[in-house]
């Protein structure tokens, strides 16, 4: 493997090194020297120049101002699917390949939105706590949840996650229609056009899109109006998707059901009035954290770069950036 001479020969991995280990990227062979960044060490944002390194920066924003003090900049990878924390539009201006977590995680972010809306529904998570407080002797028999076998669920972006969502709500009887920048003529479910069409025809909402400018605070109030007392919404995307203030407001007056929220507005900050309700299931953004998909990022990355210093096209690019 050598490095990329005359172009960009720097690569910033960024999301928490704590996560998914950087000691695989050691093995790189010289002339391309490591550089581990803890998050009390930020990236210097004023320019520097080095001989060919990859940098690994837990939780990096790759705004145009870090990117200005890397010159020799070349390839950004980020362990994550979303890349709304990079500053593509000055990538795609300086040459800089970027390169994401890709599918790897689909079919784990899958699985834990279905976990999120049984919970909801059948109310597990507040049964538990009902045994663990030593209620059930004292009152009686904890209140019946509501099956999923029959909901109307609508999918918020049928992307690789929103798909892998879809079939497996398709072996539990759900009835699946879909919002998605475009109709998606291979699949069988129904599409609708604005979100608040899908809503007002759904029992459940699960949001799976990529966070834009065009999607921030797709779920509003107008979409919680039109999704009802009775709904549910499932968040696994982003948590600007949702405006968080209304969900709450919402919950509180009970226009809303109930809520499977793994991601949040200004996380890790939770609004508090989520802890209180039996009817909120809350995770800290791990719907992608399975040891397995963790391992396999990591062969992922290692991929990437080789690919990138090797002249090879990137496994995962990003699109508009390569």
């Amino acid at each position: 493997m050598r490095c990329r001479p005359g172009a960009a020969s720097a690569g910033a991995l960024s999301q928490p090194e704590a996560k998914f280990g950087a000691s695989p990227l050691r093995s790189l062979p010289p002339p391309q020297a490591v550089g581990v960044n803890d998050a009390t060490r930020p990236l210097p944002r004023r320019p520097r120049r080095s001989r060919p390194r990859c940098d690994f920066q837990p939780l990096a924003s790759v705004d145009a101002p870090l990117i200005h003090a890397l010159p020799s900049l070349g390839f950004v990878f980020t362990t994550s699917v979303g890349v709304d924390h990079i500053d593509l539009a000055e990538c795609a201006r300086r040459g800089i390949a970027v390169a994401n977590a890709g599918t790897i995680f689909s079919r784990d972010v899958a699985d834990y939105a279905l976990g999120l809306l049984v919970d909801v529904l059948l109310r597990v998570s507040a049964s538990d706590r009902y045994i663990r407080r030593g209620l059930w002797p004292v009152a009686g028999d904890f209140p019946p949840g509501r099956k999923l076998g029959g909901k109307r669920v609508g999918i918020v972006g049928l992307g690789s996650i929103g798909s892998e969502i879809a079939k497996r709500l398709e072996a539990f009887g759900c009835s699946i229609s879909y919002f998605s920048r475009n109709k998606k003529p291979l699949f069988p479910y129904t599409y609708f056009p604005t979100v608040c069409d899908l809503a007002a025809e759904s029992d459940v909402l699960v949001i799976a899109c990529a966070l834009t400018e065009e999607t921030h605070h797709i779920i509003d109030k107008d979409v919680m109006l039109a999704l009802g007392k009775d709904g549910i919404i499932i968040n696994v995307g982003r948590g600007p998707l949702v405006d968080e203030a209304e969900l709450v407001k919402h919950l509180i007056q009970g226009k809303i059901g109930g809520a499977g929220l793994d991601v949040f507005e200004h996380e890790p900050a939770v609004p508090e009035e989520l802890f209180r309700m039996d009817n909120v299931v809350l995770s800290s953004h791990q719907a992608v954290l399975t040891i397995e998909s963790s391992n396999d990022l990591v062969e992922l990355a290692m991929e990437n770069l080789e690919a990138f210093f090797s002249y090879r096209p990137l496994l995962t690019p990003v699109h508009g950036t390569t």
